[in-house]
């Protein structure tokens, strides 16, 4: 269907008898219509050897004064992007000429067409104006119907995308995001495996990559807008799975109107002092935002363990779930008697709850995630992740299968939980690297039968108090203990974050055995020649991937060595160590 018509005239100036030809075309330029190449309605006509061979051709100079009235030509092609203008002929053209048009596009088969007339008179049939189809464009240019200088201007951009999202249809992929303090990455990559096991391509952005199912498009931290809009302009994602983080929020906003999902898993001191964020109040209105877009009919995934995170559900303009690893919080009773939707960790099992109905869907040591049920923080994430996606109309079946299929391995979940079986040792490389990740490290390294061994550190980028607070965690969880320091010091001078861990650890025991070894490598290798046998050193890094191989050269088991928890209730977990 033809939907607009231009005739295109190429890049001239019209003579008052007073200015020069030169003159003329600084005149012409001062139009605010024009711009520089195509970022405006017309282009700036540029004087170059092909404009003054025109001129010559015409028996002017850019020094000529043409006559009042008469038009120099600067170009013999009709060109926007030359300096042509555009004259809107869409209700002029002959019908005989639009079924010709329609036919050679048809022909071709081109779905959008630009087709080049020459004639001389469009309102009459080609064949008796001499006229002829000169070209054929499978990207024909928008801008000499949508602002043409004289006649009307035509949408030519809706019908295109009426053809592309048909009314009806579907024109949108399910997007989930998520964001919080801990966890993020770990139930983005939990809720991406859950849908695949739907047959669905997912497209997910986390603090290590960009992922279109299994395969890496970039490699990196990549949880801002920027990334995330990598993931929606796939034509071939079909769902849309974006770990949200802090700053790409504050730097960018968004990469979306609203989501079906919003995951808020949890709000802690962390990255304040950053960015005109100072508390933790403050935080947790930066993470808000999630669930605040989640639209009317989806769904916001809230932790109901936290208070910062629950008050959220007051900015909700969707439905509100909640997840919670206690089932006798109040807040999911009252939710789910009158009919909500809720995730709960009960009796040992993960469940889902609404109104009067409780629909298990498995035991936490049957999840390896949670490492034999002996990691209530990933069993909180398991939770999430199964929430959304139950919210979002995935079955309890797929649910289920992709958690007994997912693990805290390198391949699935780098640097989260990953634990390594050394015979005489076992080695575990997490990325928890402020209080509250560490607090819910040591929920799982506390009951670990042998030494302890913790190779600690932290960004240059935080406040002294919050090295100062992981000494005193550290004093808390481990045994022995290696202070060491990231690469990148993040203004810091070097020694000074390791000196203030050191200090929390004196305050919380000066008894504590540590020691100090800035450069990561060496300290981790030590950590690994000197715990103990039947000990666990638990390395907190800048880089995973280097203390990943420098476990792996060390040839370790393929079996971490763990069997199941032998708890049979979630008395041993409560929500306290999650929070």
């Amino acid at each position: 269907k033809v939907v607009a018509v231009a005739e295109r005239i190429p890049a001239h100036v019209v003579g008052n008898g007073r200015s020069t030809i030169e003159e003329l075309i600084d005149q012409t330029n001062l139009d605010p219509h024009r711009g520089h190449g195509h970022d405006n309605v017309l282009t700036k006509i540029v004087v170059d050897a092909t404009s003054e061979s025109v001129l010559k051709k015409q028996g002017y100079r850019l020094e000529s004064i043409p006559r009042k009235g008469e038009v120099c030509y600067l170009r013999e092609t009709a060109n926007l992007s030359t300096g042509g203008i555009a004259v809107d002929h869409t209700d002029n053209i002959h019908p005989e000429t639009i079924w010709l048009a329609e036919r050679v596009a048809k022909i071709i088969g081109l779905d959008i067409a630009g087709i080049d007339i020459v004639t001389s008179d469009i309102t009459k049939p080609l064949r008796e104006a001499d006229g002829v189809v000169v070209e054929v464009n499978a990207a024909p240019g928008f801008r000499m119907h949508v602002c043409p200088s004289q006649g009307k201007p035509r949408n030519v951009a809706a019908p295109v995308l009426d053809m592309l999202f048909p009314n009806g249809q579907p024109n949108r992929i399910p997007i989930i995001a998520i964001t919080g303090t801990n966890g993020k990455t770990t139930t983005t990559r939990l809720i991406a495996h859950i849908y695949r096991q739907t047959g669905k391509v997912v497209g997910y952005t986390t603090t290590d990559g960009i992922y279109i199912d299994e395969y890496v498009v970039e490699k990196g931290d990549t949880t801002g807008p920027q990334s995330a809009q990598v993931i929606l302009k796939d034509p071939t994602v079909e769902v849309a799975v974006l770990e949200t983080a802090r700053g790409g929020i504050l730097r960018s906003g968004l990469a979306f109107d609203k989501c079906d999902i919003g995951v808020v898993l949890n709000v802690s001191a962390d990255h304040l002092g950053i960015g005109d964020i100072n508390t933790i109040e403050q935080m947790a209105k930066v993470k808000s935002i999630v669930a605040e877009v989640v639209s009317p009919k989806g769904y916001a995934i809230l932790n109901a363990d936290d208070p910062l995170v629950r008050a959220m559900a007051e900015k909700v303009k969707g439905q509100v779930a909640y997840f919670s690893m206690n089932s006798e919080n109040e807040l999911i009773k009252n939710h789910t008697s009158g009919g909500g939707l809720a995730a709960v960790y009960e009796n040992g099992y993960l469940s889902i709850i609404k109104g009067d109905w409780t629909l298990r869907i498995d035991e936490a040591v049957n999840v390896p995630v949670t490492i034999g049920g002996r990691a209530p923080f990933m069993i909180a994430n398991a939770l999430a992740a199964s929430l959304a996606a139950f919210a979002q109309g995935v079955s309890i079946e797929a649910i289920r299968e992709a958690l007994t299929t997912f693990r805290a391995s390198v391949d699935q979940t780098p640097g989260r939980m990953n634990l390594f079986n050394l015979g005489s040792y076992h080695a575990l490389v997490d990325y928890a690297h402020n209080a509250a990740s560490y607090q819910a490290l040591g929920s799982f390294v506390r009951n670990w039968p042998g030494e302890c061994f913790g190779v600690v550190g932290g960004p240059g980028d935080r406040r002294d108090e919050d090295f100062i607070e992981l000494g005193r965690l550290s004093a808390k969880i481990f045994d022995r203990i290696i202070i060491k320091e990231d690469d990148d010091l993040r203004g810091r001078p070097s020694g000074n974050a390791a000196e203030l861990i050191r200090k929390g650890i004196r305050e919380e025991n000066p008894d504590s055995n540590y020691e100090i070894i800035l450069r990561e490598t060496e300290a981790i290798e030590r950590g690994l020649d000197k715990v103990a046998d039947g000990g666990l050193v638990v390395i907190l890094p800048e880089s995973v991937s280097r203390a990943i191989k420098l476990i792996e050269a060390r040839n370790p088991l393929p079996d971490n060595g763990l069997k199941a928890s032998s708890a049979d209730s979630e008395d041993e977990l409560k929500p306290s160590v999650v929070n």
